[in-house]
């Protein structure tokens, strides 16, 4: 039996925002104007392919009221006194609504009960609860309070424990996956029936994320692997003045990792099944600076202790040779010097560059001019950096949030973050031997990245973790 809850309670208090965050479906219709959902609608939350929980979205209470005074004159079980409102509002055009949302309590669904904080307990509210406990039902009711809007918690709280089996605080708006887990765990509380089920529910889900993460640092790795491998070349006119062509193969080359990056941050969110909604990221992160910017560059490039430390490790290019103002691009992407090696020349090559190490190399061979692959190790670690913010602001949309709003996806100041300044030598002789070895990373070759790909795992389970305990 595939168990169903359905999310109850008076119209525009977050019902659809709960369901959109719980289910992970961003298909849900929110919408701030009261009554917009007239119809319940069932949206099914599948793991692997296999749908293992219900959860159904329903209209707002319109007369509870009117419909507790008559079930009050019931007598009867839950189900008996659920059977002859339901005959009631039937008959009634007015109470139309409030049959459509009783129909899943009727057929055996749980309840979840939405109501928000912001304001205070009102005598509908209390029809509603009451309707809701003289059904039997198990029961669960939400506070769907935001931050700095609890001034009648404790009076909620009260009405709670008169109505409900169990009840919890929960911002769809804010929400994470932990807090997910935690609202499933607080539901076994609701019907001891429920419990086994549930439980295998839970398990479920945290396998499935452990099963994203791990697919989203193979997308990280496989970025990588394409973009350091990439090489582009053009053939060109020795009568003619090479800048030009030098020009077209920046562009051409700039466009293509950008490209590829882009993509890769769209299959992170497709794993979180951000699917619809297009979330906007906030306009202070350093995701919205250019891939090749100077500054991006600066923020989540190597440090100068781990220049010294990869140089240490022998064999990553730093980029002794640049040309500042190639191809009028403050960031000297290419050099046609050699590279430097060992931890002296990783020194000496930062401090020769002021802004940043060459790129990679442009070189001319006959009539071919060829750009790629990358040359200067700092580029892995600046789309590790990327991506890893992206991941965090990823998981931290909630499904049913809207707006991007004043708040932080992210804790304050990491939206500027640099995961790798941090790493351990461990970490970097990882990530070096990776970049080493970038060449011969093929498809369907993974067990050359294999290392790599789990050390990012890891720290993507860091983050998780991290930011499910903040």
């Amino acid at each position: 039996m595939i168990p169903e809850i359905a999310i109850l309670g008076h119209p525009n208090e977050g019902k659809s925002s709960v369901l959109s965050t719980l289910a992970e479906d961003d298909s849900v219709r929110i919408s701030s104007i009261p009554g917009e959902t007239t119809q319940c609608r069932t949206f099914p939350v599948s793991i692997d392919g296999r749908e293992v929980l219900r959860l159904t979205d329903t209209p707002g209470f319109q007369h509870p009221t009117e419909i507790l005074n008559e079930l009050s004159s019931y007598q009867g079980t839950g189900e008996q006194k659920l059977s002859k409102i339901r005959a009631y509002t039937a008959q009634h055009d007015h109470l139309r609504h409030d049959h459509e949302l009783l129909g899943p309590v009727e057929r055996g669904a749980g309840i979840i009960y939405v109501a928000d904080g912001a304001r205070p307990v009102q005598k509908v509210d209390r029809a509603e609860m009451e309707i809701l406990r003289l059904t039997g039902r198990p029961r669960m009711a939400i506070l769907n309070c935001k931050e700095d809007q609890d001034h009648y918690l404790e009076d909620w709280k009260d009405e709670f424990r008169i109505h409900f089996n169990a009840s919890r605080l929960f911002n769809a708006h804010r929400a994470n996956y932990r807090e997910r887990i935690e609202l499933l765990e607080a539901l076994k509380a609701i019907d001891q029936d429920w419990q086994p089920l549930l439980t295998q529910i839970i398990a479920a889900f945290q396998k499935d994320w452990h099963a994203r993460t791990s697919n989203c640092a193979r997308i990280i790795a496989q970025m990588l692997s394409s973009i350091l491998n990439l090489s582009i070349a053009k053939t060109i006119d020795p009568h003619e003045d090479s800048s030009a062509y030098e020009q077209r193969l920046f562009e051409q080359y700039s466009s293509r990792i950008r490209k590829d990056e882009h993509q890769a941050h769209q299959q992170i969110r497709a794993l979180f099944k951000h699917n619809i909604f297009d979330y906007q990221l906030p306009d202070y992160t350093v995701l919205k600076e250019d891939l090749l910017a100077e500054k991006t560059w600066r923020l989540l490039g190597l440090t100068q202790t781990q220049l010294v430390l990869i140089g240490a490790l022998g064999g990553a290019a730093l980029g002794a040779g640049i040309d500042i103002g190639a191809l009028g691009h403050s960031l000297g992407l290419f050099t046609l010097a050699g590279t430097v090696t060992g931890a002296l020349g990783s020194i000496v090559g930062r401090k020769k560059v002021k802004k940043m190490p060459a790129l990679m190399r442009l070189r001319l061979s006959g009539s071919t001019l060829r750009i790629g692959p990358a040359q200067n190790i700092s580029l892995m670690f600046v789309l590790i950096n990327r991506a890893l913010l992206y991941y965090q602001y990823t998981i931290n949309w909630a499904h049913g949030r809207r707006t991007s709003g004043s708040h932080d996806l992210v804790p304050g100041g990491e939206s500027l973050r640099s995961f790798t300044s941090e790493w351990p030598r461990e970490y970097l002789k990882t990530s070096h031997s990776f970049f080493k070895k970038i060449a011969l990373y093929h498809d369907g070759d993974r067990a050359i990245g294999q290392d790599f790909e789990t050390l990012i795992f890891k720290v993507l389970m860091e983050i998780s973790d991290d930011t499910h305990t903040r």
